[in-house]
């Protein structure tokens, strides 16, 4: 049977500090979900601790296959999971199975840990993702949808957001409502403001 030791609790703190590290300083910092990170933390924890109790037990294999089962059927039922929140979700659970089963020493694994949060930092910066971002809106005057009126579209976004809107993807048409789900594209403003300060037509030049 397994034993509570020194070694269980210092790979709780490895996984524990890995999981907050991916969650708040990478997932939070972009996606500002407190709610969101807060169950990513506590699902690694309860994975890891489930993990590490049970893989030194012989297991037969329907239960082994149940127990993937309850986590492959797992899903939060009030609101969809995005795909970031997914892939997220699945790093969390990587970081605590091997936190909880892996063999190699204390720095190595600490190390393959801070790798899978840096990588996942890297990724979600503008580098890699551009300067776009996206927003679903609900929208009513369904009219504008229409191809021939697509300027009219982004310049009523534009106007009634405020957001620089640069593109629009229709995800869903209720004709039963009259309202569509859109994907909006825009340009933070903070992107705008450099990019007006790096211009050359920026700069004002002044005279005595």
């Amino acid at each position: 049977m397994t034993e509570i030791t020194y070694d269980f609790l210092v790979l709780f703190l490895v996984n524990f500090i890995s999981i907050v590290i991916l969650c708040y300083g990478c997932y939070y910092r972009i996606n500002k979900n407190a709610n969101v990170a807060g169950s990513f933390v506590l699902f690694g924890i309860g994975i890891f601790l489930i993990t590490f109790l049970l893989h030194g037990i012989d297991m037969s294999m329907e239960f082994a296959f149940g127990l993937f089962a309850v986590f492959g059927m797992l899903r939060y039922r009030t609101d969809t999971i995005s795909i970031k929140e997914m892939t997220y979700l699945f790093l969390v659970t990587a970081i605590a199975l091997l936190s909880a089963v892996s063999k190699l020493p204390i720095l190595e694994l600490f190390s393959i840990n801070g790798s899978l949060c840096f990588i996942a930092f890297l990724v979600d910066t503008r580098f890699f993702q551009g300067h776009n971002q996206i927003q679903r809106i609900s929208y009513e005057r369904i009219d504008n949808i229409k191809p021939q009126n697509r300027a009219l579209l982004l310049a009523d976004l534009r106007e009634r957001t405020g957001l620089q809107v640069t593109s629009v993807d229709i995800e869903h048409i209720d004709f039963l409502r009259d309202t569509a789900e859109l994907i909006v594209h825009y340009t933070p403003s903070d992107i705008l403001q450099k990019d007006h300060a790096s211009s050359p037509n920026s700069q004002i030049e002044t005279h005595s």
